[in-house]
């Protein structure tokens, strides 16, 4: 592409390709996308992003043409690859002003520099760095931020390799750039501290965006530039200058307002600092280790005594609380319990940890935390009152949480107690004395810091178990309170309802939980809504609890779900409906089929809700989930929801619905139990099949339970079922045998093997393409004993089953192989008597012998040949299958089902399902089950007899070796 005759070209589609008319644009992306892999494209892009007095949205445009080119066409070994030529032009250009007016795009041309930076620096580019250096030090404001702006970019590049040789490259730059990092870090600080108190802001905020980036690049020269920092006295240098100017920064924040852009930057940068200490702390422990007394000094200074006030902000306070929590429950600073074991770095950080940490200051550390930090605030309550939903999405974690003042405050505090459980749980142990009895309700910061007591009791649960008589201080202290009905009570009684919850699974003795159900369905009728949504919380935690018993929970059911329906009718959030919805769920799976007489309210409502939460996926999952209990706990009855249940399933199973991507796991999961709880197909749930091709296609995670569902309408309806959908079925399986693992393997060959033991005859001719592939698995001695175990009892299944249709297979076998049907017949005995052992299961292991067996009587000389090595495996099933009756001293197949038991279900067994119920009716019929094998071997012997006569039968034995022969007469005696 000859530049200056293109670069009007490129000039005019790019143009055109920033059109918002799709006629104009498309033809110009399809124009520019061909020449992507033109030489000289990206040498006319380099041109037009760097002429300021062109277009700013053409410049762009060009900017991220050539940014994506790099990703595609930089590498050598790329296809349609730049030439060295151009990349060496290229790469000169990019650095031969910076000087770029507009922000945006000057941030997208350092991105790029980075980019090719990571691929060629330093040993296609070594003149980058030094040419960065001396940029950064020019007077030019301009072309000095544009410097540091890309020094920062290509040092976060290169600092993010990983490979062994890119480490050692990026070691080597950051011994040699340290120094004059940190000169220059220092030099702008230095200018930023003297100009923050001219007032002229536009001074201020372009000296503090020069100190932001070169902290910036230092960051990532500390923390990713060293092996040993420690060893480096320039490293532990500036790490140790950071407390004096971190103090330095906090106070500038008292002369700069508190809502302008300088504030943001300000606030960034002291953000910055401490986020240098912590990614430090994360890679090099060890190193750290000088500064845990005055990391920690400093950080508890500003959190929890007065030195902090009036200069710290929330998200300084998070990095100062994450830093402590860091250190304490860093591992490497943890000796072993045996002390000798442990290394002198161990020691040495643990004996700094143990000197900082002592009794007053652990104390205040948790006065302060629990009396000043849990306190609800004006803002809290404010947003309680005017958005109750929202306030308890917050609390539970909401999207800003992980960055938010109170889960901060809760982790470390539960990170400390854990750590210094021994000196702190007698002071939450004295706070908790001061506030037995009631609290007078117009006292409202009483309240509040019962509130706070009591939360930093439920947070400390495990470590206080052996400390607190929980039992008696539910019903003593806690249930009165819950019984409080004023307004203002509302914050305790949330806080109360809340604090069981965490203790149910730790210390709640069972006789108490009537009384705890007692209140919580009173709760769940509070005047509150947060309240309500709070003790449907701990309502969940209670029925998932190991202790939970049934009997003592089904008095209060009926009220306890019908309260909870109008919750989840009343609240209005999506994340708020979904919780609610999930206590239901909880409910519905403990108690199973008693939930029957109250969830009519519920199945008319999930409609309504289904139909509202188009736009809400997650919500859609919630209530997916509901259903799948639902349909477990209604059985049977579960068909009167098939109008509502079958397009749901329809929908969420549909891989051309984008919805499927949220909803497919649960909707496969729904359709499953949907199939195993009905009590027969009906013309809409068959036709939901048409959604399995495309789903056995995608060969994903859910495979397994795609075969599931196979199973299920193979047991539900397998006539219907294989003549409507077996060929396209057989297909799919087909293609999934040549590409699937050997787990997949076997899962397709055992929904073969359950179509044929439903269906002996339909089965086989439904599946036949499959069958030679099975037939030469076996022939062919497959490896996998796994595989090999269901190969033989598929093909058991045939050979007992369907014996004209085995004969034609093997028929078809011969002519494949180009053998004799007798000689292949042989081939496939031996192998089997060969590989029995790969058997495990004893179902299986009976089938082989009853179907070996059947090929008998017969005067074929192959299997004549082979009749010592059918005795061996009748004997080994004889083996597997009898059990002596010790009373008449006989011996029994175990296997046999004479007649339908319904089993008796224990109040932990869920009962069982209709496809249970099928699976114990297909057993009746099964020969498995139904032919003795003692019986079966008696007869098919004493015929051969009849057949051959007696000498020629006893020939026959005497091919058997004697030990078999005399294990075989013990079990037929009596015959």
């Amino acid at each position: 592409m000859d530049l200056n005759s293109a670069s009007t070209v490129v000039l005019q589609v790019l143009t055109q390709a920033t059109s918002q008319d799709t006629a104009v644009l498309k033809p110009a992306e399809e124009q520019l996308k061909q020449w992507e892999t033109q030489p000289g494209f990206y040498s006319v892009l380099l041109n037009i992003f760097t002429n300021h007095t062109l277009d700013i949205n053409v410049r762009w445009l060009a900017v991220l043409y050539f940014k994506h080119g790099i990703d595609r066409y930089w590498r050598r070994v790329a296809p349609h690859a730049l030439s060295e030529e151009e990349k060496t032009t290229l790469r000169a250009g990019l650095i031969t002003n910076f000087n770029e007016p507009i922000n945006q795009i000057a941030t997208q041309i350092a991105v790029l520099i980075a980019k090719v930076a990571r691929l060629d620096c330093p040993r296609q580019w070594p003149e980058l760095i030094p040419t960065l250096i001396e940029s950064v030090k020019v007077q030019d404001d301009l072309r000095q931020h544009r410097a540091l702006l890309t020094f920062y970019h290509v040092t976060k590049t290169l600092a993010s390799k990983r490979l062994a040789a890119d480490r050692k490259l990026f070691y080597d730059l950051a011994s040699g750039i340290y120094n004059f990092a940190c000169s220059l870090w220092n030099h702008h600080t230095d200018t930023f501290l003297q100009q923050v108190s001219s007032g002229n802001e536009a001074v201020i905020l372009s000296s503090l965006e020069r100190t932001l980036l070169s902290l910036k690049v230092l960051r990532k020269l500390t923390v990713n530039g060293f092996v040993e920092p420690h060893k480096n006295m320039e490293v532990m240098g500036f790490l140790h200058g950071i407390f004096e100017r971190l103090k330095q920064f906090l106070e500038c924040s008292r002369s700069i307002g508190t809502d302008n852009v300088c504030r943001d930057r300000l606030e960034k940068t002291i953000i910055l600092f401490t986020k240098v200490l912590l990614d430090f702390l994360d890679q090099h422990p060890f190193s750290f280790t000088p500064l845990i007394q005055r990391s920690l000094e400093f950080s508890v200074s500003y959190v929890f005594t007065e030195v902090g006030e009036g200069v710290t902000f929330e998200r300084f306070i998070v990095q100062c609380m994450n830093l402590i929590k860091m250190i304490v429950k860093n591992y490497a600073y943890k000796p072993s319990k045996n002390f000798e074991d442990s290394s002198p770095e161990t020691l040495e950080a643990h004996k700094i940890k143990m000197a900082f940490f002592t009794y007053p200051t652990l104390t205040e550390i948790c006065r302060r935390l629990v009396s000043h930090y849990f306190l609800l605030t004006e803002e809290e309550l404010t947003m309680w009152e005017e958005d109750p939903e929202g306030f308890t999405v917050e609390e539970t974690g909401g999207d800003s949480w992980k960055y938010s003042l109170r889960p901060c405050t809760e982790v470390l505090f539960i990170d400390i107690f854990h750590e210094y459980n021994q000196t702190l749980t007698p002071v939450l142990l004295e706070m908790m004395q001061t506030l037995q009895g009631p609290t007078n309700v117009e006292d409202m910061n009483a309240l509040l810091i019962k509130d706070a007591v009591y939360n930093a009791v439920g947070l400390a649960a495990y470590e206080l178990f052996d400390s607190v008589d929980f039992d008696q201080w539910f019903k003593n202290q806690l249930l009165p309170e819950l019984q409080v009905i004023h307004n203002r009570y509302k914050p305790l009684r949330r806080r109360v309802i809340w604090l069981i919850g965490q203790w149910i699974s730790v210390k709640f003795k069972s006789d108490l939980r009537p009384m705890l159900y007692e209140a919580i369905c009173n709760l769940l009728q509070d005047q509150d809504l947060v309240v309500r949504i709070e003790t449907a919380t701990t309502l969940k935690l209670t029925v998932d609890d190991f202790e939970f018993r049934t009997d003592q929970f089904l008095p209060y059911l009926e009220t306890m779900f019908t309260l909870l329906f109008q919750l989840l009718q009343q609240v209005t959030e999506c994340d708020t409906k979904m919780h609610v919805l999930h206590v239901l769920s909880c409910v519905i799976e403990r108690v199973n089929m008693q939930i029957r007489p109250y969830v009519g309210c519920l199945v008319q409502y999930l409609p309504l809700l289904w139909k509202q939460s188009e736009e809400h996926n997650m919500l859609r999952c919630a209530i997916l989930t509901t259903l799948i209990h639902l349909v477990q706990g209604l059985g049977a009855d579960s068909k009167n929801l098939y109008p509502f249940l079958l397009p749901v399933i329809q929908l969420s199973t549909d891989v051309s619905q984008p919805p499927h991507v949220y909803l497919l796991e649960d909707g496969l999961e729904l359709w499953l139990v949907t199939l195993e709880n009905s009590p027969c197909i009906t013309p809409e749930l068959l036709r939901i099949f048409q959604n399995m091709s495309p789903l056995l296609e995608l060969s994903s995670e859910n495979l397994r339970t795609c075969f599931k569902i196979i199973n299920g309408y193979i047991f539900l309806s397998s006539t219907e079922f294989l003549q409507t959908y077996a060929v396209g079925l057989c297909q799919s399986f087909c293609e999934l045998l040549k590409e699937i693992t050997t787990e997949g393997q076997v899962q397709v060959l055992k929904v073969v093997e359950n179509a044929l033991k439903v269906n002996p005859i339909l089965g086989p001719q439904m599946f036949q393409p499959i069958l030679p592939y099975v037939f030469k698995g076996i022939i062919e001695g497959e490896r996998y004993p796994v595989v090999m175990s269901t190969y033989l009892g598929v093909m058991g299944r045939v050979l007992l089953q369907n014996t004209s249709f085995f004969s034609s297979l093997l028929n078809e076998m011969a002519h494949k192989f180009n053998q004799e049907m007798d000689q292949l017949l042989g081939n496939m005995i031996e192998m089997w008597v060969d590989r029995m052992d790969n058997i495990t299961q004893p179902e299986r292991r009976k089938l082989s012998a009853l179907a070996l067996l059947s090929l008998l009587p017969s005067d074929n000389s192959v299997i004549q040949d082979k009749f010592c090595g059918i005795i061996n495996i009748s004997v080994e099933g004889l083996h597997d299958v009898m059990t002596e009756d010790p009373e008449t001293g006989t011996y029994k197949d175990c296997m046999l089902m004479s007649h339908l038991e319904e089993p008796k279900v224990t109040e932990d067994e869920e009962p069982p399902t209709e496809q249970d119920k099928r699976k114990k009716m297909l057993a009746l019929k099964d020969p498995v089950h139904m032919v003795s094998l003692q019986q079966f071997i008696y007869e098919k012997l004493k015929a051969q007899q009849e057949m051959l006569g007696e000498q020629g039968f006893q020939s026959l034995m005497e091919t058997v070796d004697t030990e078999i022969v005399t294990q075989l007469q013990e079990f037929l005696q009596g015959f």
